[in-house]
């Protein structure tokens, strides 16, 4: 009788362990595959990131040239009265 009670007292939480596990388990290979996505996307925001660094960089040359560009314009406009 008491072999019973032990086993019942050992097994009984080890099957609601089990059972509690299982959804989790069968879930695991989704959070893979999600997992995996984040981090090609991860991987994509950081090139897009550094194309926007370049972008903005090209941006600001630009609107340099563009500024030598209107002094020079204004001096000429200035000498031709």
């Amino acid at each position: 009788m008491l072999i019973w009670i032990v086993l019942a007292v050992v097994l009984l939480p080890l099957v609601a362990l089990a059972l509690a596990v299982r959804p989790v388990l069968a879930r695991l290979p989704r959070l893979r595959r999600a997992a995996e996505a984040l981090q090609r996307r991860a991987v994509e925001a950081e090139a897009l990131r550094e194309t926007a660094e370049a972008l903005q960089q090209r941006a600001e040359e630009v609107q340099r040239r563009l500024d030598t560009t209107s002094r020079r314009l204004a001096v000429i406009k200035a000498k031709r009265g």
